[in-house]
């Protein structure tokens, strides 16, 4: 590596991390280099199942909410694959998922600023700068830092000690699912990967001998809540508003707003649906094929070669067993803090585990230099709001962070009022004082 000192070093390559990149390519007078352990890029390959979409515009993308003539955008892709009229002709709902898989790599494989093979194994501060230590005995140092090293599968204390060949988590079903054929499978998970994982079971071939069981602790199979007044919560006007509230208030406002960004396409429920009837009224299909809400998984036992699931319905507040060859674990993805800053920790503020106390502009509340930033990306969905883990905000995250590097507004991310007022304004009175006038 390189003597210069960095003026940003980038840990992990995932499409955050490469938004900050694609963003600074513009600005040859910024030092920067971001570094991943993969020896290539690849985007969530486990679940490219097909026909699976994006549950975003296509013009969420790396850079255009904030760059729109950036070399880096969705729209230049397609113009440098010569595809940009047959895209448009397809006139394409949803992009899909590999679509958008094959932009990330394209960018990937060509902003210079990214190196693959290098696995950060320790950060440590001295003075006015960071020192990045990687598994291959090299080393980078830099004033400021990026983490975004994305999500790891959530696993329900369950199911984590039967881990194996026929029960994994559904990032992997691309890689799994032929050996599931003609087994009794059970899937855990309501959300939008659990609808793409029982509509693949249940496309194609479906024998009288087949079961499919789809279990979800939600009340139904809901659907994503993407009207207009709801994808205001996708949007940096309500991501400004929700950043300054309280923690408490916060974690309500999370919990209400699930339906806007754990839901599932009302598309694939539709597929779904129809196939069902196609199986059931016009194949006459004898399949076990159950669509279970409302359920929650309370334990899993190995029996043999199958496995025992413990299920408390909550519609009727029974138990009931259910026996399987095979587990499709469902259950959504979990933020870590890498074990590269252990040595920092102690410096860094959390607001709970693996939850970075994060100013506005996305960088950790630590005890070093202010000028010494340690930003953080896909780790704010608690202090920014839902859209975090998503696209929606993602360029404008990314050039948030650009202009806090650069310390002025390069980007120019100054936006007129939302169409919706979420707090109180500066021209209303606050009740406090109407109930004070009144005695």
């Amino acid at each position: 590596m390189t003597d210069t000192v960095l003026d940003l070093a980038g840990i992990g390559i995932g499409p955050f991390n490469m938004s900050v990149a694609a963003h600074l390519d513009s600005l040859p007078e910024v030092k920067a280099a971001f570094f991943d352990r993969r020896p290539t890029f690849n985007w969530h390959p486990g679940l490219m199942l097909p026909g699976a979409e994006l549950q975003n515009s296509y013009l969420k993308d790396l850079v255009t909410a904030a760059n729109p003539t950036s070399p880096w955008s969705f729209m230049a892709y397609l113009v440098r694959h010569k595809r940009f009229y047959k895209f448009l002709n397809c006139e394409f709902d949803a992009v899909y998922r590999k679509e958008t898989a094959a932009y990330f790599k394209w960018v990937a494989s060509s902003l210079p600023s990214l190196n693959f093979g290098h696995e950060a194994e320790q950060v440590t501060f001295d003075s006015d700068r960071f020192t990045v230590r990687f598994g291959n005995g090299s080393s980078v140092q830099a004033r400021s830092l990026s983490i975004g090293v994305g999500t790891t599968p959530s696993v329900p204390d369950c199911a984590a000690p039967w881990l194996s060949d026929t029960c994994f988590h559904a990032s992997e079903i691309v890689f799994r699912k032929n050996a599931l054929r003609g087994k009794k499978v059970a899937i855990i998970g309501g959300g939008q990967s659990g609808c793409e994982v029982f509509l693949d079971l249940i496309n194609g071939a479906v024998g009288d001998q087949d079961r499919v069981l789809w279990f979800s602790r939600r009340p139904n199979f809901e659907p994503l809540d993407a009207s207009a007044f709801t994808n205001e919560y996708f949007t940096p006007e309500y991501s400004d508003r929700f950043h300054p509230l309280p923690a408490a208030l916060k974690t309500l406002k999370l919990a209400q707003q699930k339906l806007a960004s754990d839901g599932a396409s009302p598309s694939t429920l539709l597929a779904i649906y129809r196939r069902l009837y196609e199986l059931t009224y016009l194949d006459g299909c004898q399949a076990d094929l159950r669509l279970m809400p409302n359920r929650e998984v309370v334990a899993i036992e190995r029996q043999g070669n199958s496995y025992a699931l413990t299920v408390r319905n909550h519609f009727d507040e029974q138990l009931a067993t259910y026996h399987v060859d095979a587990i499709v674990l469902a259950t959504g993805y979990a933020t870590r803090t890498p074990a590269c800053l252990d040595g920092l920790k102690g410096r860094m503020q959390f607001e709970g585990p693996d939850r970075y106390a994060l100013n506005a502009d996305y960088s950790v509340i630590w005890d070093g230099p202010a000028s010494n930033r340690i930003y953080a990306v896909n780790a704010s969905r608690h202090s920014h709001g839902i859209a975090d883990p998503q696209m929606s905000i993602a360029a404008w995250r990314g050039a948030t962070i650009v202009n806090s590097l650069l310390g002025r507004m390069h980007f120019d991310l100054e936006l007129p009022p939302s169409l919706v007022r979420w707090g109180t304004e500066d021209g209303d009175t606050p009740a406090a004082l109407i109930a004070e006038a009144a005695e």
